[in-house]
């Protein structure tokens, strides 16, 4: 007897999972979560916080968190085509923004996939059920896309029992308002660039951790600088073992560039339909230039989305370890093609819309109070730079997609 799912059982689970989504965000983004509806998100992550941050709870009090994580763990073990769903839907509901994204979709796989258990007991259930939020600690002001070189130190202290971090941190998204960093540092001054580092779970509230927000384009404060003088974390908070925090570090960007990439498309969707409304409100579609770009925006959108669900092909199940070289269902270097190509699209759509607004899109209201199209130019002005720039992903798919030579070194 033949007990394998066929494609038309996974097809018939699928749209099961569907319907039962779509009706539960139906019913549930009401009420108090009604008016959260479309918040949140890149240079907007100030909008409602507390609001976004109660939803996050309901949804896991629901079970609709880490739907992709082993059920041992607390998840569902969904497969890739249904975390496609997942994304997608809720875009489409035009549910507000999660607040603990990096948690969830960052940190928790990567523990999954390194963590010692111990570690899996102690942090995976505070990401689930959104009690503890978390930020990420990579870039530095002279490391940036270049995280191998990494100045922030951790140290053993002399009994062996913490290790004692300082150094600077920036572009630190959420930082004010995470409960914990994970943190790439350097524990071995003398090994190479890439082997010195360590992966390190870092609590925020703290002496010897200052938050300082930095004022953006858009007039709010997502990014912080975040300084450790001396601060402090238990010696076997560190993920994967010490000195290997370059490939933990390398896995979590990868998550980053996963299937949450389509939810995301979902809300560039939703963006290029309001510019091209914008269009034929001022009469910039009559224009043939401005139709071209139009079109090629719409054509462009629909090759993100084909090129992202390709990449998912390659993830074949939940996220779950299999050995140490890493886990099943993790984002290879391919991941990095997305990245290139998204960030210049969206950048590329936030210069159609002031061209579409034309000279009002030069004049701001009283206290510098942008209208959607404004904001949406000024902060995707920073697309192709933050996760990683476009030089350092054209690299990464040079080198370890395509085995070019390395790029040489001064």
């Amino acid at each position: 007897m033949e007990l394998t799912d066929t494609a038309e059982d996974e097809a018939f689970r699928a749209e099961i999972f569907r319907t039962e989504l779509r009706a539960w965000l139906h019913e549930h983004l009401a009420g108090e979560f009604a008016a959260a509806r479309g918040l949140g998100g890149p240079g907007r992550e100030h909008e409602a916080f507390d609001v976004r941050l109660a939803w996050d709870r309901h949804l896991a009090a629901h079970g609709w968190t880490c739907l992709d994580w082993p059920k041992e763990y607390g998840g569902r073990e969904i497969g890739v085509a249904q975390q496609v769903i997942f994304h997608e839907e809720y875009a489409r509901a035009d549910a507000p923004i999660r607040v603990s994204h990096i948690g969830e979709q960052l940190l928790g796989p990567t523990l999954i996939a390194f963590g010692t258990e111990e570690q899996k007991q102690r942090f995976l259930p505070g990401i689930r059920d959104v009690t503890e939020l978390w930020c990420q600690g990579y870039s530095e002001p002279d490391a940036g896309s270049d995280l191998a070189n990494v100045k922030t130190t951790a140290v053993l202290s002399e009994d062996g029992s913490e290790w004692i971090l300082n150094g600077q941190k920036v572009w630190t998204s959420l930082a004010h308002l995470a409960d914990w960093c994970f943190v790439v540092a350097r524990t071995d001054a003398a090994a190479a660039k890439h082997r010195g580092l360590s992966y390190l779970l870092v609590p925020m509230r703290q002496p010897g951790v200052e938050v300082r927000p930095i004022l953006q384009l858009t007039r709010t404060s997502e990014f912080n600088e975040v300084y450790f003088t001396d601060a402090r974390t238990p010696a076997g908070n560190v993920v994967g073992a010490v000195n290997d925090g370059w490939r933990v570090a390398m896995a979590t960007l990868g998550f980053e560039r996963g299937v949450s990439t389509l939810g995301q498309q979902i809300g560039f969707r939703r963006e290029l339909d309001g510019v091209i409304a914008l269009a034929k409100r001022t009469g910039a579609a009559q224009d043939p230039l401005i139709q071209d770009r139009l079109v090629r925006a719409a054509i462009g959108l629909d090759v993100l989305r084909l090129n992202a669900l390709r990449s998912m092909t390659g993830l074949t199940g939940p996220t779950a370890p299999t050995d140490n070289a890493g886990a099943r269902g993790t984002p290879g270097p391919e991941a990095s093609i997305a990245k290139l190509a998204w960030a210049r699209w969206h950048r590329d759509l936030g210069e159609l819309a002031m061209d579409v607004l034309g000279p009002a899109g030069t004049v701001t209201g009283p206290d510098y109070d942008l209208d959607e199209w404004q904001r949406l130019w000024l902060f995707s002005r920073a697309d192709t730079i933050y996760g990683g720039s476009d030089e350092i992903q054209r690299n990464v798919i040079a080198e370890r997609v395509l085995g070019l030579p390395k790029e040489p070194r001064a």
